[in-house]
This record gives structure tokens, sequence and C-alpha cells, in this order.
């Protein structure tokens, strides 16, 4: 029995497709083993999002080899699509995989025997045009489930598009099939994922679905607690979607709304499909119907032309609005995009300047909105994530907890009320009632 590790860079929406391709190779006899346990195959998902995520594959790569140097090693994902010839030159690795053969892998690559050249299956990106149905298993308290692929966007800065191909999605009739599969096992939270979610509903280069439709027909499932959407651009994010998961049974109110910049200016330069007015009021309405909603942003520093003038206009806006936390990106050139072509290339220095302070930003949102959930009760969701006799889980708003350890709670939801920030900037708590909530 051939031993195989994974190793997964990027997006949930890359776990979730290592996941399915994992249980691809348990299904055919493979055994599977982490990094470390001397792996006979060790398969590589990249991702090309930043410069730095192509360094981490080199420096993997290199990693396997140590570990077990006559190992067969299969790079696939994003980069793998992107710079095929450029990855089958790393000393070591065995075949390169693009985004229409990685579901393939098995077959391709049958017995994984090393050959005296590299193979590279990568075929045109016009070629990835199958929904490939993939969600992750390996933690028992959620699950990333995979409903869409691809994007038809053309953000600058963006090399998605090439890498994995235009938006497709898998059908509702699908989705309720395997998400009863996923509700038959013992996990409590299904989080819907996908390159350009919001854009659901695409089959054969034609809409027939909607997200809205999904989401509600989800909501009838039985066996799952929560289902929260992983991330929705802010001009796809309707009011007919706000209004649903302000009363719904099971969708949380968390929303992850990427926003790049807040300079105008800046947002007409990334090609994105949104003004800061509509970001503003997306926000807004949100916070009306659900005051104590966790909204996250993601947000590009030193994008080409940004001035400090319109990086303080992002700040500034930011800090005005009523969100919860940021996830901050320091602009990357890739090779392909508009971007990069772009005069006003913002110097390094200053890209680290604007990071930290709007990390340090993203820290402030964290915690007043932990301080303004102090005193209400919440559902907790605790996880297997135990540290120095304390156990985590998240509430349905994403508030991080910390209570002490008890085994019964692994995997279970309980009434908590919120009491106090720790000193490591989570959540205490104390019982409100004795009974966990049971499927």
């Amino acid at each position: 029995m051939k031993k195989v590790a994974f190793y997964t860079l990027g997006c949930k929406l890359n776990y979730s497709e290592t996941s399915t391709i994992s249980r691809m190779f348990e299904e055919k006899g493979y055994k599977k083993v982490d990094f470390t346990q001397t792996p006979d195959i060790f398969i590589i998902n990249t991702c090309s999002v930043t410069e730095n995520a192509d360094k981490k594959c080199h420096k993997i790569v290199k990693e396997a080899r140590a570990i077990s140097p006559e190992a067969y090693v299969a790079i696939i994902g994003c980069y793998a699509q992107l710079k095929p010839k450029e990855i089958s030159e790393i000393p070591g690795v065995d075949a390169v995989l693009g985004a229409a053969e990685k579901f393939r892998l098995v077959e391709l690559l049958d017995g994984f025997v090393r050959k005296p050249q590299t193979e590279v299956f990568a075929s045109d990106i016009q070629e990835a045009n199958k929904f490939n149905t993939s969600f992750s298993i390996n933690d028992r308290t959620r699950t990333f489930l995979k409903v869409q692929d691809g994007c038809n966007y053309s953000c600058s800065f963006c090399t998605i598009p090439l890498a994995r191909g235009e938006s497709r999605s898998d059908s509702i009739e699908n989705i309720l099939v395997t998400a009863r599969q996923i509700a038959s096992t013992e996990v409590r939270e299904i989080v819907l994922t996908g390159v350009n979610t919001g854009d659901f509903g695409v089959q054969n280069g034609k809409r027939v679905e909607h997200f809205i439709d999904l989401i509600r027909a989800l909501d009838q499932i039985e066996g799952v607690d929560r289902f929260r959407i992983s991330s929705i651009e802010p001009n796809l994010l309707t009011d007919e979607i706000v209004d649903f998961v302000s009363i719904s049974n099971k969708f949380v109110p968390h929303f992850h709304i990427p926003l790049q910049s807040g300079s105008n200016k800046i947002l007409k330069l990334m090609r994105r499909r949104y003004l800061r007015e509509l970001y503003k009021e997306r926000v807004e309405k949100i916070k009306s119907l659900m005051p104590h909603c966790c909204i996250g942003v993601d947000v590009i520093v030193g994008f080409p032309g940004e001035t400090n003038d319109d990086f303080l206009e992002t700040y500034n806006f930011l800090n005005e609005l009523d969100i919860s936390y940021l996830h901050v990106f320091t602009y990357s050139e890739r090779e392909n995009t508009l971007a990069a072509t772009l005069s006003g290339s913002v110097p390094g220095s200053q890209r680290a300047d604007r990071s930290k302070m709007l990390h340090i930003l993203s820290d402030k949102k964290r915690r007043k909105f932990y301080e303004d959930n102090i005193g209400r009760e919440f559902n907790v969701l605790f996880e297997n994530d135990i540290e120095n006799g304390m156990m985590h889980g998240f509430t349905e708003n994403y508030v991080r907890v910390s209570a002490k350890y008890d085994p019964v709670l692994i995997n279970e939801i309980k009434k908590v009320k919120l009491t106090a920030i720790n000193n490591k900037g989570l959540v205490e708590v104390e019982d409100v009632e004795t009974q966990v909530l049971t499927h």
C-alpha cells in the first residue's frame, strides 16, 4: 500500500479540493499519511494569488525531497496552471497538472513511477470547463463545500480567471445531495465556498440558477446546524440575500465582503464592479437588520497609483465603517495582469507600512466587535482545539471564545453568555444552560 501525503497552499477552496482528491486516492487503495511520515507520493496543491505563494511551492518541494528522496512529487493548483513549464524545472518535481487535469491525476499518473523527465499535463484554461464537486472532511466540526468555480470578472490585479477558467457551478440538486451526505457525518457547520460564490448558478456558460435559491434550499436541510457564506462580492450581495440571512434558521450572521480599496479612484483602476458608496450601503443594510452581525473585509495595499492620500482615504473609510475585522493583502505584481503594466508602483517599504497600519486597525475593530457582544448570549460550536486546558469555539457571529476543557463539548453546540475578553484577545464565557444542543 503506497503512502500519499498532501500539502495545500492558499484558499479554503483549495482545501476542499485537496480533501476530495485525497479521498480519490484512498478509494484506490492508497494510504493517506502526514507530510513527515516518509510518503511514497507527495501532492502539493498550489496557489498563485501572491508571489509569496510561488516561493512557498519551491520550499515545500525541497522539504518533500529531504523527507523522502525517492518519493513521487506532483504539483497541482493555480500556480501549476499558470506556470507549468517553470514548475517542471524545479528540481525534484515529477509531474505538473493543470486545472482541467488535477481531478484525473490518479489515472493520468498511473502507478506514480518516476520518469527521467518531468511530465506536464496542462491544457489551455478553456478546457477547464467542468465543475468538480469538492468538500473537506478533515475537520469534523465544519466542512468547506465548493458550490462555484472560476470567474468571469476581469479585476486588473487578479490571475484567478487565468488559473481557474470561466465561472461555473454545481446544480442546486447536486449540492443538496452532497449536503445531505455531509449531514450524515458528525459535521455541524457547512461553509459555502467558491472563487466568486455570489455568481453561483452558471452552467455550461448560461445562468440557470441563483445564489438566493441555493441558500433557501440549503436552509431546509436536516442534520446540519449552521451554514456560513465564506465570501461574497458586494455587488452580488443583494438585499434579498441579506433579508433572507436575517431571518434564516441556519445561515449565520456573518459576511465576508471583499472591498480591496476605499478609494473610488483605485477601485476603478482595479476594475472592481462597484464604488465605495455601494459598499457602505451594503454594510449599513446588514447592520440595520443584524446589529451583531460579523463583517469581514478584504483590502489590498500598495496597488499601482495608490498615493498616501488614496491610502488614507481607504484607512478612514474602513475606520468609520461598522465592520469586525480585516484581511490585509500587500499588492504583488502578477504576470499577464493589467495592473502589472500600470505606472505609479508603490515602494515596498510603503506597502509594508500601510499593511502594518491596517493590521493594527483590524485588531482594534475585532476587539471593539467583541466588546460590543459582551453580556449577550450566543450558541458556540466547540472545536477539538485544546490549549493549556482550555478549549475554543465560535459563536454564530464568529466571536472566538475560550472555555475550560470539557471532552463532552467537542463538536457540540452550547448556549453561553459572553463575559470578558482575556489577555489573548479571546472571549470568556459562562454557561447559560447545562444541556448541549444536539442534532
